[in-house]
């Protein structure tokens, strides 16, 4: 994914192995990463079960705000 791509809207595919790495924590028994994509520093997760958005905040992306929606 490309800065300039980023920079107009336009999202990026993340690998499986890589959200399941830094969001597997937040999938519940039975759950699994179908689709991953990711738009400048926010990040949207498809599961089977819901659609996990992480919307990182503040200048160091330190603090991350995540509603879970569920389908």
């Amino acid at each position: 994914m490309g800065l300039f791509s980023s920079l107009l809207g336009n999202a990026g595919a993340v690998s499986n192995d890589q959200l399941q790495n830094d969001y597997g924590k937040l999938l519940v028994s039975g759950e699994s990463i179908e689709l991953g994509f990711q738009l400048i520093r926010d990040t949207f997760i498809f599961t089977n079960k819901r659609l996990i958005l992480v919307d990182v905040q503040g200048v160091t992306g330190k603090k991350n705000r995540i509603p879970l929606c569920s389908l």
